[in-house]
């Protein structure tokens, strides 16, 4: 009896010394696990994960078969994406890199699509198709190695791709359904940002749209920027609603073929956008934007630019 009593006072069975885990997963963000953490679209960015192309893009598949507009000149289009590092590293923003052990596919460098991050850790994407399949690994694998918590792996029957969501609040995301993202998807994600106190605004997404990150863009804490007759009219009314005003590009070939929506913002009105779209930059800097711009035409030939091929890692807290 004496021994079972001794037994009872020890740490181990919640006796002298044990010591109660009371802080909240957020609380640990940046002590027990790694820096992360984004609940807006428009604080200062703080790290970004990216994924330098190589070998990859020399695949001699015909540009279609792997999703892509044309075929990207590998050494110009790595050339670009080196570029795009030291844009980042040049507006003070940290780069993490997959750097990947293994053969990757044509399209890995588009990080956006295969994580969301939350404030309190990521979800981790299921691409929608099977030419991106496997794509998602590679980005867990890294998150595991940066200490970031992996909140849920959509799995199942679900499909989900990170540039069909966004924050419009630190309580709200917007979740767009078509193409890439399927409803068990919008489910799964919805499940998990509900389990952290957040609600999902789902919207559907027309035919002929990647996903909403090519129609959908937040330059600040008030202002949204769209591209016209592509958003729904629920998310115009959710972001209105949420105080936005929501200002439509008016030069959409710009935005067809020089992807002039698909930038980052590094920070409330500074954004990092695709070069050669002027017409789309005066009307930016005409809302009081400040436009840092990077060559990334070679890279667009693959369908994605600025924004596809940067995963948000963190914001500043504003």
């Amino acid at each position: 009896m004496s021994n079972l009593t001794s037994l009872d006072n020890m740490a181990a069975y919640g006796g002298n010394g044990w010591s109660p885990r009371r802080s909240s997963m957020q609380d640990e963000i940046g002590v027990t696990w790694g820096q992360c953490g984004i609940s807006d679209e428009w604080s200062p960015l703080k790290a970004v994960l990216l994924h330098r192309p190589g070998v990859e893009l020399e695949n001699g598949s015909h540009p279609n078969d792997v999703q892509m507009l044309a075929k990207p000149d590998p050494q110009l289009a790595i050339r670009q994406h080196d570029a795009l590092v030291r844009a980042y590293e040049g507006a003070g923003v940290r780069v993490d890199c997959l750097e990947p052990p293994a053969a990757v596919t044509p399209n890995q460098m588009f990080v956006a699509d295969l994580m969301l991050m939350t404030p309190e850790g990521a979800i981790v994407a299921r691409p929608a198709s099977t030419v991106r399949a496997g794509e998602e690994r590679w980005v867990a694998r890294k998150l595991a190695n940066l200490g970031i918590p992996i909140l849920r792996t959509v799995g199942g029957r679900g499909v989900f791709e990170g540039a069909d969501a966004a924050w419009i609040d630190n309580r709200t995301v917007l979740l767009g359904r078509g193409l890439r993202t399927n409803p068990e998807g919008a489910r799964q994600v919805s499940a998990t940002l509900a389990d952290i106190g957040v609600s999902v605004i789902e919207t559907d997404l027309p035919r002929g749209s990647m996903h909403l990150m090519g129609i959908l863009r937040f330059a600040d804490r008030d202002l949204a920027l769209a591209w016209p007759r592509r958003l729904a009219q629920r998310a115009i009314d959710a972001l209105q609603d949420h105080g936005y005003d929501v200002a439509f590009i008016p030069e959409e070939n710009e935005a067809r073929k020089g992807f002039a929506l698909n930038f980052v913002t590094l920070g409330p009105r500074q954004i990092l956008m695709p070069a050669g779209n002027p017409s789309t930059r005066l009307f930016y800097e005409s809302l009081g934007i400040d436009c840092r711009q990077v060559e990334v035409d070679e890279l667009i030939k693959a369908a994605g630019a600025v924004g596809c091929l940067t995963g948000v890692l963190q914001r500043d807290k504003y």
